[in-house]
């Protein structure tokens, strides 16, 4: 499933969701690379 996380405060990524975490983060893939942010 595609998620949107916001990494800073104009700074948004699309990937596919990896997990969540307890602390209400997200954590998404795009290519090789996993970003974690508040999600959107």
């Amino acid at each position: 499933m595609i998620k949107t996380v916001m990494l800073g405060r104009y700074i948004s990524v699309q990937g596919f969701l990896v997990k969540v975490l307890p602390n209400g983060l997200m954590q998404v893939r795009d290519g090789d690379k996993v970003y974690q942010g508040k999600p959107v």
